[in-house]
């Protein structure tokens, strides 16, 4: 078992490397979230507005995942530490993803609610990256 065994000890400060994680995926999700919003607005056709739902529900469930797993996987305890509203600004997000926000909701307004609040954290994402 001893030739198994590590010579040196690593740590990482994710489980990857940092480069996978990256608040953009969340971003082009929620672009395409409030596109489809107003491409709804703009159209009558019934089965293009239902078609147009079906996607844009589908889409804010991926916004969900791209920011729980950046909130889960990358941020650790000293961002936290850092940056205090980090928790507040990723469960306001992920909510605005939500069915309270764009995955309910065909109004433009709260696909752009939603880009602010991913503006927000992907700004806190780069100024970590910095450090």
């Amino acid at each position: 078992m001893r030739i198994f065994a590590a010579k040196t000890t690593a740590s990482a400060h994710c489980d990857l490397p940092c480069g996978v994680y990256d608040p953009a995926q969340a971003r082009i999700e929620a672009e395409s979230v409030k596109a489809i919003q107003e491409k709804y607005q703009g159209n009558e056709d019934p089965a293009f507005r239902a078609r147009a739902v079906v996607i844009k529900e589908q889409r804010s469930e991926l916004v969900k995942h791209h920011l729980e797993v950046l909130w889960s996987d990358y941020f650790k305890a000293p961002h936290f530490e850092k940056y205090p509203q980090l928790h507040t600004l990723f469960n306001d997000a992920v909510k605005a993803a939500g069915a309270g926000g764009t995955k309910g909701s065909n109004d433009p307004a709260t696909g752009q609610q939603l880009l602010d609040l991913i503006a927000q954290i992907d700004k806190i994402f780069w100024e970590t990256k910095q450090a």
